[in-house]
């Protein structure tokens, strides 16, 4: 896949291949191609050439945004994107809605089996105490997790997540590596990062980007005595 903008190739004949289930994380400088990569991935941002498979034969390169979400494929953003006046059960009813009126959603009655599957939500990502409370009231990290439980809700299974630990206290850090290794054990995540104690202890495969295109890959220790991931990233 080649994306170019105003003649800088942000992604340059970039081949990657994520088998279903596999969590993969993705480093790189800045510049590298990382955020490029999600935006196409997810119908953002369209390539110069290239196709992007999802499944078989479905290619995601010919599908808008809000086609390729319903296929199963969800992003959290490096800054947490939730109703911050709103509970953490309230941004998990207006996820679940499945019409564009969400905020006539939001004041409809639940019903048994939309209360159970946000029961459900709020237990995975640890926020169960925290229902009641206003999102904005929520610390960085458990914003986070709600974002993450906002993409669960739609039971997504490919998840692009971008820098989840950026900003986070080490404890959040550590409890977020915890949820994402449970998440990992029945879907397909992408991880991009630059944390890379975290990397270590999400023990996935590493693909370090460089100028739009895939420098190395393989264990972290690989990537991290590979000579040129240490001359063009590690070592500055």
């Amino acid at each position: 896949v080649t994306v170019s903008f105003d003649g800088f190739r942000a992604l340059n004949a970039l081949s990657l291949v994520l088998e279903p289930g596999e969590m993969r994380a993705v480093i790189g400088r800045n510049g590298a191609g990382k955020t490029t990569m999600m935006d196409v991935i997810t119908g953002k941002t369209r390539p110069d050439n290239g196709r992007v498979v999802f499944g078989h034969d479905t290619d995601l390169t010919r599908l808008d945004e809000p086609a390729i979400a319903s296929l199963g494929i969800g992003r959290k953003f490096q800054r947490p994107t939730v109703f911050e006046n709103l509970t953490v059960f309230e941004n998990l009813e207006l996820a679940l809605a499945d019409t564009r009126s969400t905020w006539r959603a939001l004041f409809d009655r639940e019903t048994g089996e939309r209360r159970d599957k946000i029961a459900a939500t709020l237990s995975r990502i640890g926020l169960s105490a925290q229902s009641a409370s206003l999102a904005g009231a929520l610390s960085h990290g458990q914003k986070q997790w709600l974002e993450i439980g906002m993409l669960l809700i739609h039971d997504r299974q490919l998840l692009l997540l971008d820098e989840p630990v950026a900003g986070l206290t080490d404890r959040e850090t550590e409890e977020t590596a915890a949820l994402i290794l449970a998440l990992a054990r029945d879907r397909t995540i992408i991880v991009v990062e630059h944390d890379m104690a975290f990397v270590r202890s999400l023990g996935a495969r590493v693909t370090v980007l460089h100028e739009g295109s895939v420098l190395a890959e393989g264990s972290i220790d690989y990537v991290q005595n590979h000579p040129r991931v240490i001359e063009v990233y590690l070592g500055r």
